[in-house]
């Protein structure tokens, strides 16, 4: 990379976080450019053929989808955030593949239309935490030193502090492994720097804004500050 990249990033998106923690483990300058999804910008589009975040513009050459840029940064900047050794590459990018399933259950947690619905989708966020449990060793990370699957979850751990603040929907009990290594990501550098800075702020002004149970709560809980 010959000239400094720019992360073409939105505020709440984890994708984009993605991107931002493997750039700063690998120690790589850049620059953040925040678009409005509501209101793309025609570059972004002339640029982004899904019209998605994030994407990384590198020396003129437009790169999407977070997977993909992460790999790239792997493949051409140290220190390498993939295993070496090809089984376990292939074990980490199952677990990165997990992650983004994921991040997809926990739109439906958010998006739950009422109070039922939320406490199954809390119920099945917990059972993938489950499945974690059961595969993490001794930490601090994923797989002892900290990889792609980190920067991964990092984002993931993330909304659960805003979501607590919100009701108890046990997303960790019984779970001490997975509650450690969501205290070592939260305590790492480039995941703490990934994140706008008004993070909580904005993730509840978009709860707020939806028609479902966990937004009502949010209301509720304001109304009672």
């Amino acid at each position: 990379m010959s000239a400094v990249p720019i992360l073409v990033s939105h505020r709440l998106c984890p994708y984009v976080q993605r991107a931002a923690i493997v750039l700063a483990e690998k120690g790589v300058a850049f620059e953040r450019r925040d678009v409005d999804l509501a209101a793309k910008p025609d570059w972004f589009l002339r640029l982004s053929p899904t019209g998605k975040t994030p994407m990384l513009l590198v020396d003129g050459e437009a790169l999407f989808e977070s997977a993909a840029i992460c790999e790239y940064l792997d493949e051409t900047a140290l220190p390498r955030l993939h295993p070496a050794n090809a089984v376990q590459r292939a074990r980490h990018r199952g677990w990165i593949e997990y992650g983004s399933g994921l991040l997809n259950l926990i739109g439906a947690f958010y998006s739950a239309p009422d109070e039922d619905a939320l406490r199954q989708r809390a119920q099945e966020v917990h059972a993938r935490f489950a499945t974690l449990e059961s595969v993490l060793g001794e930490g601090p990370y994923f797989d002892g030193a900290f990889s792609l699957v980190d920067a991964v979850f990092g984002p993931v751990f993330r909304y659960f502090d805003v979501f607590e603040a919100i009701g108890d929907f046990g997303f960790f009990d019984g779970l001490p492994k997975v509650a450690a290594w969501r205290r070592a990501l939260a305590d790492r550098p480039s995941v703490r720097g990934a994140a706008d800075p008004r993070y909580p702020e904005l993730l509840h002004a978009f709860l707020r804004r939806r028609d479902s149970a966990l937004g009502r709560r949010l209301c509720a809980v304001d109304a009672e500050a």
